[in-house]
């Protein structure tokens, strides 16, 4: 199986806060950034697998900052590794100024997908060959919040978990 880059997963989502998208305080759910990142993130995993990703968990989410109404949105998703079957996906959520198009990062979360074939079993997908800089950062992270999950899972040994015990030496 031919390795692939982040760059190949890249998805990128544009929309717009609507009214019936919103909370009291006139900001986007939380529930609906949730749904529109599985999208994404759903599409990046596909994009690296070729096959349908199912979301396996969502690992981490940061609500910092909240999405008027009227909003554009970005959603940025990424593959940052991949394992066996599954693939981490780091999604960055951005809301752009309609008046100057300046970003401003506004949220970000960690979904974890597994690749499964028709009939719902999980199947191997490409290995992931970061290139810039931040890629190489999530890729390394990557395999410690795998490890750190495994391990709270009961499914790995502490002493096992080399790239965790490597931030405490």
């Amino acid at each position: 199986m031919t390795p692939k880059h982040p760059s190949e997963s890249l998805t990128i989502l544009t929309d717009l806060v609507l009214p019936s998208e919103t909370n009291p305080l006139n900001n986007l759910f939380g529930g609906e950034l949730l749904a529109r990142m599985d999208r994404a993130a759903s599409i990046s995993a596909g994009r690296h697998s070729r096959r349908i990703g199912v979301t396996a968990s969502v690992n981490h989410v940061a609500f910092n900052k909240a999405i008027p109404l009227g909003s554009v949105v970005i959603i940025e998703a990424k593959v940052s590794r991949s394992f066996r079957s599954s693939m981490e996906i780091y999604i960055d959520v951005w809301v752009e100024d309609r008046q100057s198009g300046n970003r401003t990062k506004a949220n970000e979360a960690i979904y974890t997908f597994v690749a499964v074939d028709d009939t719902g079993r999980p199947v191997e997908v490409p290995q992931l060959i970061p290139e810039t800089e931040l890629e190489k950062q999530r890729f390394d992270a990557a395999l410690r919040r795998k490890q750190l999950s495994l391990v709270l899972a009961g499914k790995l040994n502490p002493h096992e978990a080399t790239e965790l015990k490597a931030l405490f030496q």
